[in-house]
């Protein structure tokens, strides 16, 4: 049914244009001789030219393949190509009549005739796509189904003629297109496929609210971030289910537009732009080295793995004590790596033997070291484990990169060794002080990169959240004003890559991590983007902080000061300056002490103070805060004038 509706159209449009080609010199040739009188001789020339143009016309519009367009999906571009296409057939008709001598019409004619025809055939289809846009305001209170969902599509431009196209054929029975949205002043009140523009993004809220639209379409694939950000924001103020199509490079090829829709995440909200880095320099240290990831199969780890395969080292050593982790990086890397020359090995960095059997065989040129645990609460209940294996293990990876040679050492650290509020995040700052000791007396390239916490990460709240919400909650909040710095992982991982470029040895790099996020407020965030609403359909428990768990995190000490790198996103942290002696002296006694078990919690954080000055037990650190947080709200009430403090006391 539809081929033969198709092919009607066809003929239609065919039939017009012959009418045009016909008319249009008849018109020409009337308007500049100024008579309608011509001899039988005459007429039957100007038949002939008339033929002759109606054949090379045609001949035209389908080497250029103008029948296939579909009129009501057409723009400017095709319309453009109609006139292109007018002025070729209209060369050579010309220059076919000059040929076999057919000189009824003269040149002044024949331009006129080929304007009139490119005129002609391209407002007869501006007027049959106007007519078509205008049969949407009928049907737009037209009563569907119960079961169809009322959907909204933000932006107005191919991408979203494609979902339309798409739900038209084949989801009518799913959905029902409300209508559009574009910030383009010059599209509303306009259609597309015959549905109706509707207002710019201040109209979200309004047209969803009017139409009672259940599901958001974001289809607009080159968008910044801030923009994009700032419109999925309005989306949430409704109580639809936000899915999102993803940047242009990322879009599936060869699928159905509808199959790349995918649920927002939460780095959709941050508006962080993609970060540039210099893959030049970044390369010219992998490419033809041998590199070792230590704590490979983890987050941060794969993602190290990952890329810096894409920089064509000579042999990627992926060293990981968990087998499965190992496994699944290992066979991903294969598949996309081929000729890649990778070396998973299970083992433990607490295992010196095996670390110095390593290094000793591959000798590696750089060793990213991101093996740790880092789960905060769990290193409350086990203290001697964080120190066993962050603070003695990257004893030991430090040591074994000074005695074979390696070229560069970094330690991936986190925003939890700053005024470290947990045994986890103490153990950290530890191994920023060896790395920094160790520098003064080795030729090796020691330097840290600190920076907060990743989205998707094992561990995250993010996939936490979205489990809690998928099984109707409550979703589970410590505190309503912890707050926490968020990165992607490609992100950190990137600008690590970048930071080891600019190390000369002893430096901490600390990451730009944009603003604090308040954890609450991402809940929120994700329940409305799941299309539910917070503690009506989800419930936020508000359960108290964990063990070792402080309300903000910092990246910056207070003796510390920050200097800036050639990126914008990277800064050092000038460092502190404890002798090397001073710190070997803490880590041995740290090792001493882990040798046996038998201690109480409260020896253990008063050895843990020794090693690390800045070490501050969490109930002390958060109390500070909230009472100076007190003062404040006190002072603005008094004096009714909001007060700007930042985030620590």
């Amino acid at each position: 049914m539809k081929k033969f509706e198709f092919d009607r159209n066809k003929v239609i449009l065919v039939i017009t244009d012959i009418l045009i080609i016909t008319i249009a010199n008849l018109v020409s040739k009337f308007l500049l001789i100024n008579t309608f009188y011509f001899t039988a001789s005459e007429w039957s020339q100007i038949t002939t030219t008339i033929l002759l143009s109606i054949i090379i016309y045609q001949i035209f519009f389908r080497i250029f393949n103008l029948y296939r367009n579909i009129t009501r999906y057409e723009n400017g571009k095709d319309y453009l190509r109609y006139a292109y296409v007018c002025a070729i057939a209209c060369v050579t008709t010309y220059i076919v009549k000059n040929i076999f001598k057919i000189n009824t019409f003269t040149t002044k004619e024949c331009i006129l005739a080929g304007i009139l025809i490119a005129v002609s055939v391209i407002s007869y289809r501006v007027i049959i796509r106007l007519l078509m846009m205008e049969k949407q305001p009928a049907e737009k209170d037209k009563k569907e189904p119960a079961t169809v969902k009322r959907l909204l599509i933000i932006g107005a431009g191919k991408s979203a003629r494609d979902i339309i196209k798409a739900v038209k054929e084949g989801l009518k029975s799913t959905y029902y297109i409300v209508g559009l949205i574009d910030d383009n002043p010059a599209k509303w009140n306009y259609s597309i496929s015959g549905v109706r523009i509707l207002g710019n993004r201040e109209k979200i809220k309004e047209i969803c609210k009017k139409y009672n639209v259940q599901e958001i379409f974001f289809s607009i694939t080159n968008i910044s971030a801030e923009d994009k950000r700032q419109i999925l924001q309005l989306c949430q103020d409704t109580n639809a289910k936000i899915r999102i199509l993803p940047s242009t490079e990322d879009i599936i090829k060869n699928k159905n537009v509808l199959e790349n829709l995918k649920d927002v995440e939460i780095e959709d909200l941050l508006g962080r732009e993609p970060i540039k880095l210099d893959n030049n320099n970044i390369e010219s240290l992998i490419k033809g080295h041998t590199v070792l990831v230590t704590g490979g199969g983890g987050s941060i780890g794969s993602e190290l793995c990952r890329q810096i395969a894409s920089f064509n080292p000579e042999l990627l050593i992926i060293f990981d004590i968990y087998e499965n982790n190992l496994y699944n990086i290992e066979l991903e890397l294969r598949a996309k790596y081929p000729n890649l020359n990778i070396k998973g090995i299970i083992g433990s960095v607490r295992d010196k033997n095996k670390l110095e059997d390593l290094f000793k065989k591959y000798s590696p040129y750089l060793v990213f070291h991101a093996a740790a645990h880092k789960h905060v609460p769990l290193m409350e209940v086990s203290p001697l484990e964080a120190i066993k294996n962050n603070v003695l293990g990257t004893q030991n990876v430090a040591d074994c990169a000074d005695k074979f040679g390696t070229k560069r050492f970094i330690l991936i650290s986190t925003d939890k060794a700053v005024n470290p509020t947990n045994i986890m995040g103490a153990s950290k700052r530890m191994c920023e002080m060896i790395i920094q000791a160790k520098n003064k007396v080795s030729k090796t390239e020691y330097a840290a990169v600190r920076f907060g916490n990743v989205l998707g990460s094992n561990g995250s709240v993010v996939p936490l959240f979205k489990k809690q919400i998928k099984e109707g909650g409550p979703v589970t909040v410590t505190h309503k004003e912890i707050t926490r710095f968020f990165m992607t992982i490609p992100e950190a991982v990137g600008l690590v890559l970048q930071a080891m470029t600019y190390a000369k040895g002893g430096e901490v790099f600390v990451l730009d991590m944009g603003e604090p996020v308040k954890i609450y407020d991402l809940a929120v965030s994700l329940i409305k983007l799941s299309g539910l609403q917070p503690e009506v359909d989800i419930p936020i428990e508000i359960t108290g902080l964990r063990p070792g768990e402080k309300l903000y995190e910092e990246l910056l000490m207070s003796e510390e000061g920050l200097e800036h790198t050639k990126h914008n996103k990277i800064f050092v942290a000038e460092p502190l300056d404890i002798p090397a002696e001073e710190v070997t002296k803490r880590v041995e006694k740290l090792k001493e002490f882990v040798k046996t078990e038998d201690h109480t919690m409260e020896e253990i954080k008063r050895v843990v103070k020794q090693a690390v000055p800045t070490y501050v037990e969490a109930e002390e650190k958060n109390k500070k805060i909230i009472n100076y947080k007190k003062e404040i709200e006190e002072i603005e009430a008094r004096n009714n004038k909001k007060i700007i403090i930042a985030q620590e006391a």
